[in-house]
């Protein structure tokens, strides 16, 4: 892959489809958006591991909705590693870039620098939260902690929630290229059977903890070739994924050549965050003139910090609680 070539797919989704088996998917690129993600705070190598996968598990399932406003994706462990939580916004306009943004938090006293992040999250569950915007009711949809990874536990949740078989291989870290600074790259895989009109598991739930596994919901012909395009995903390398040389669409052509893949157009992404100091005001209305008081700083001010993006905002206290004088805002 040339230069130009890598720079143009430097953080994209790319959807396709396999007429063949009846399958669609998606392949990601992340690089700079988890860059600015990960630089956001001094995570600890375990908890970098979680937030570059559900950032780019995000990107993947954020693009295959027609989503209207944001999908949040949040994993929640009563481990060292407490929350996981990624938004993604849908774009604003036709070729618009949707945005992405995400956090962490953790236990650091009980955090272990050697042990895998996931296996660090403990009991927990992973929940998906579609709000398509003003006036419409959030969808939510949970799934237990469950498997070896944040997308073995997304599996489960397409396949509890859905009842959708979906694959995912995904694979990040950091990465250097000769005359380039280190930086963050992560890329990955989607694969989604097409939804059928009554999906249902025939032969019961025959994955981790009792929970329903993509192959509980395929039989027959839909079962034959949800295992073939398996198959050949398995043959994915690390290096294709997230490696510089080879282009998404050669990716697919090597995968799946004799599936029949169809491809349709990118989207862009990047990262983005809706804070803003209107928001941080409407959080603080609910609290009285005496609450206030309590928040406020020896310097006279009330402050608030952006977790997601570190944008730091000052208030004259006086301006804000339901008790607020409106003419005194800072």
């Amino acid at each position: 892959m040339t230069l130009g070539a890598q720079i143009a797919w430097d953080d994209t989704v790319l959807p396709f489809q396999l007429d063949k088996a009846d399958v669609r998917g998606r392949v990601a690129r992340v690089d700079g958006v988890l860059d600015t993600v990960l630089s956001q705070h001094r995570y600890p190598a375990p908890i970098e591991d979680l937030v570059a996968e559900a950032v780019l598990l995000t990107a993947m399932i954020g693009q295959t909705l027609k989503l209207r406003w944001r999908l949040s994706l949040q994993v929640r462990g009563k481990g060292a590693a407490r929350l996981i939580a990624t938004d993604y916004y849908a774009p604003t306009a036709d070729g618009a870039p949707a945005r992405i943004r995400a956090w962490a938090s953790f236990d650091s006293e009980r955090l272990s620098l050697t042990d895998r992040g996931f296996d660090q999250i403990g009991e927990g569950y992973l929940a998906i939260i579609i709000d398509q915007g003003e006036g419409m009711q959030p969808y939510q949809g949970i799934t237990p902690i469950a498997g070896q990874s944040l997308s073995d536990c997304a599996e489960a949740y397409f396949a509890q929630s859905e009842q959708l078989p979906t694959r995912f291989s995904t694979s990040h870290g950091r990465n250097q290229m000769a005359g380039q600074a280190e930086h963050w790259r992560a890329g990955g895989v989607m694969l989604q059977h097409m939804p059928k009109a009554s999906p249902y598991a025939q032969g019961g739930a025959t994955g981790d903890n009792g929970l329903l596994h993509a192959r509980d919901l395929v039989s027959g012909d839909d079962a034959e070739n949800w295992s073939r395009v398996n198959i050949l995903l398995d043959t994915v390398e690390e290096l294709e994924l997230i490696g510089p040389s080879v282009q998404p669409t050669d990716l697919l052509l090597r995968l799946f050549n004799e599936e029949e893949p169809r491809v349709y157009d990118a989207q862009r992404i990047e990262f983005g965050c809706s804070c803003s100091e209107d928001k941080v005001r409407q959080s603080l209305s609910i609290y009285s003139a005496k609450d206030i008081a309590h928040m406020t700083t020896p310097e006279g001010t009330v402050t608030a910090d952006c977790q997601f993006c570190g944008a730091h905002y000052v208030l004259d206290p006086k301006s804000v609680g339901f008790e607020a004088n409106n003419g005194g805002k800072a």
